[in-house]
């Protein structure tokens, strides 16, 4: 959202505000109109009087990673200007085959890569959760409490404060999961950096670190990003800098190519994290991406096959033992319930219970989670010292948890035929000895000593219904619960994937011990449903979270009860408030256009919301006057009008771009007079001077050098202006008009009079124009009138935080 659209600048504005959010605590109010309204002061007094300059410019911010950050949108529409048509007339092809196996070498190059990065990943974590469990598990054999709680508590701390340290002085971008800044991305969002080489080693590094040191996050989300990351920057069309300057690679410097690229790589993140290339594919479709087609269809398949083919080559290499001591691939290895279990009717109604109470917590879960948050925020906002203090201290508390809940829960002996040495001693396991007399286990230590995906693998593992306690997996229930809320947030790459997953699976197991009685199923499948319970009542997806629960599962015999837990969980949760990534999204402050348009937008027209003064440029401009807008505005887009003598009456020529205008002043492709003459345009420029540019290397308006009998010159700007840009009558309603820049991906929308006559455009309608918070700051009056999801409202957690 943008700095105009959090600071209404009207005063009936600010009293319809005031009136609706009367009832509201601090905390329940969008996370950037609290810390940031001193940082943002400038902003609102120099956008506070031009409405039409606010909501056209780039001054909307956000949080990025954990800083306030300004953000602009992308260009996925085509620029058809001159340029472009001579280009692609002179495509023969050669040139087109060079660009669609381009297309599919980059896919395969993501699938490649964002394998090999999930895959050593686990094993990292694996190899180092491993060493501190059983250096810590030694001690404690040797009865060396004090010093293996130290051991313990000391090698966490280390984790934290490393994984702290680089997210907050090398990478804020890389701190958490990284799911919204790229769902944002996909909507047509540029954030700042989230995709730099930078951003990517610490997501890696900080990953491994942070999951190590026995936080509750996942890897998940943060693979998500990774594969992104990895998919911007093979997509970024070579660079100079390191001399990559292939001309295939050129094909790519775009937006629209970019984009799918990104597409991809998200969807071999959830593929390389969970072993799930088709739940990948649809996590893709179903929750990050906003345009679809089915060629995208097709490179993401693909994408996520290479992902499946390479990963089980690795996997049987750790199957050799090749891979350490304990790497075992992680959560790549799932296959605990292939048995086939019947189930009858009487096994629904449990189910259906499950569900319900599923959907509950998801929706307590995010409410949660969100107050958190904002909570977090306010100390992140004092800065780097104060959130690697806020890291440090979680871990801390973490660790005493762990450390100290097993001591409650008694010793239980060792079964009869266990699948594996009990007690375990000197290796990973589930029979964890902690302080047991031998031939005994602890159970709840056998989960709090273990990485999460272990955990889970315990507790989905089949045969395993005597294993542990009622008491033991309630502890382990509530404390999962907690820690995966305190735990996200924090400065280091955190996801939210893996934690939901455990935290259901417990619950779902205590679920089947209390009514397990009455129903076929064991309580590793209760796990399995619990986990899809709580997953879709947090997350709310349903057709991606089935398939990759199957995935992992490896049991296409729970189908059906999967599909009932979810679509129950999710119709539950969604009483209570919205999607997690959404919820984390809006609070970011991300201007996340929505696929469905607000009641109250079909009241307006859009020249209902566009207002002046509009910046126009003429046909043949003069040096100087160019200049002084790119300096004095933030525009990213120009209407160019001819005027008579150039034309019978002032029309509307197109649409010219403030980066083609900045490359044309750097070229100094100049006119002595105001009139067009028969300098070829094409001689001086090439199209890949008006190609995007690699991630924030983009030229600006201060570097360009001109001197006073340069300023006086002119530029005809016919030939770099887009003839063909989207445009709508200003009679238009703002609902339809939504729509059309949502689905066709637009930046900037030309609104043009009904009447002939009158100025050949009325204005630009941008991202901003179709925020909530500035058709309304523009029209208070319709606050009444808008619509309001009935949702239950906690009665008293927002007042515990």
């Amino acid at each position: 959202m943008s700095a105009a659209s959090l600071h209404p600048s009207s005063p009936a504005a600010a009293a319809a505000a005031a009136a609706a959010d009367n009832d509201k605590s601090s905390l329940s109010q969008p996370l950037l109109q609290q810390p940031q309204q001193q940082q943002q002061e400038t902003v609102r007094h120099r956008t506070s009087n031009l409405r039409r300059s606010a909501s056209n410019t780039t001054s909307q911010v956000a949080i990025v990673g954990s800083n306030l950050c300004p953000i602009e949108s992308l260009d996925y529409e085509i620029t058809e200007n001159a340029f472009f048509k001579q280009d692609w007339r002179s495509r023969g092809k050669i040139q087109i085959f060079q660009y669609i196996f381009m297309k599919w070498t980059l896919c395969f190059l993501i699938g490649l890569l964002v394998c090999l990065v999930g895959f050593f990943n686990n094993l990292a974590v694996e190899n180092i959760a491993g060493m501190k469990f059983v250096v810590t598990s030694n001690m404690m054999l040797a009865r060396r409490f004090v010093a293996a709680f130290l051991i313990f508590t000391s090698s966490n701390f280390v984790l934290t404060l490393f994984a702290s340290l680089i997210t907050a002085f090398i990478a804020p971008e890389s701190a958490g999961s990284g799911i919204p800044e790229v769902k944002a991305y996909l909507n047509g969002v540029d954030a700042p950096a989230i995709f730099s080489l930078r951003t990517l080693l610490v997501k890696i590094v900080g990953s491994i670190s942070a999951v190590s040191s026995s936080l509750n996050i996942g890897k998940a989300g943060p693979m998500v990003h990774t594969g992104a990351c990895i998919a911007a920057i093979l997509g970024q069309g070579g660079s100079k800098k390191y001399g990559l300057t292939w001309k295939w690679l050129k094909f790519f410097k775009n937006d629209r190519d970019r984009r799918d690229l990104v597409t991809c790589g998200s969807a071999a993140g959830i593929a390389a994290a969970f072993r799930a290339p088709v739940g990948g594919v649809l996590f893709a479709l179903e929750e990050m991406a906003s345009w679809w087609r089915s060629a995208l269809l097709w490179r993401a398949f693909f994408t996520t096959a290479v992902v499946a083919i390479v990963l089980r080559a690795l996997i049987d290499v750790c199957l050799r033992g090749e891979c350490g001591l304990f790497g075992k691939g992680g959560l790549i290895m799932y296959d605990v319930t292939s048995a086939n279990i019947p189930y009858h009717l009487k096994d629904v109604p449990p189910v259906i219970l499950l569900g319900v109470v599923g959907g509950i917590l998801g929706g307590l879960y995010n409410s949660l989670l969100q107050k958190v948050l904002r909570v977090y925020n306010l100390i992140n906002e004092k800065g780097a010292v104060f959130k690697i203090i806020l890291a440090c201290c979680i871990s801390i508390c973490t660790s005493c948890l762990l450390f100290g809940l097993p001591w409650i829960a008694s010793c239980r002996p060792c079964p009869l035929d266990p699948s594996e040495p009990c007690p375990t001693i000197g290796r990973s396991g589930n029979y964890k000895k902690f302080q047991c007399a031998p031939g005994h286990y602890n159970d709840l230590a056998s989960l709090f000593f273990n990485t999460n995906d272990d955990a889970i693998k315990n507790l989905f593992s089949k045969n395993t219904d005597a294993e542990f306690h009622l008491l033991s997996m309630l502890i382990f229930f509530v404390t999962c619960f907690l820690l995966s809320i305190f735990s996200y947030g924090i400065v280091a790459p955190t996801g939210l994937f893996v934690p939901v997953i455990v935290t259901g699976a417990s619950y779902g197991r205590l679920m089947g011990m209390i009514v397990g009685s009455h129903s076929n199923l064991n309580q590793g499948l209760f796990a399995v449903l619990g986990s899809a319970s709580l997953l879709g009542g947090s997350m709310r997806m349903t057709v991606s979270l089935c398939v990759i629960i199957l995935e992992l599962t490896n049991n296409l015999l729970l189908l059906p009860l999967i599909m009932l837990v979810l679509l129950i969980s999710k119709t539950v949760a969604d009483v209570f408030n919205g999607n997690i990534y959404d919820i984390i999204m809006s609070s970011k402050g991300f201007p996340y256009l929505e696929a469905h348009a607000e009641p109250y937008m079909r009241q307006l027209t859009v020249g209902d919301v566009v207002t002046g003064p509009l910046q126009l440029f003429q046909g043949i401009e003069k040096v100087a006057n160019i200049v002084h807008v790119l300096k004095t505005t933030e525009h990213n887009g120009f209407p160019v009008v001819d005027d008579p003598p150039f034309s019978q009456s002032p029309i509307l020529f197109g649409l010219i771009l403030r980066a083609h205008l900045i490359t044309v002043l750097k070229k100094k492709a100049f006119l002595r007079t105001a009139m067009p003459n028969s300098y070829d345009a094409f001689k001086g420029f090439l199209s890949d001077d008006f190609a995007k540019k690699g991630l924030g290397n983009g030229d600006r308006i201060e570097d360009i050098d001109l001197s006073e009998e340069e300023m006086n010159m002119f530029i005809d700007l016919h030939p770099f202006t887009n003839t063909s840009p989207y445009s709508v009558v200003d009679t238009m309603s703002l609902a339809k008009a939504l729509m059309l820049f949502r689905e066709v991906g637009l930046r900037h929308l030309l609104v043009i009079p009904k009447i002939p006559g009158r100025v050949p455009v009325v204005g630009i309608l941008t991202r901003h124009d179709f925020m909530p918070e500035h058709i309304l700051n523009l029209h208070p009056l319709l606050l009444r009138s808008r619509w309001k999801r009935l949702r239950f409202q906690w009665p008293s957690w927002g007042k515990l935080l």
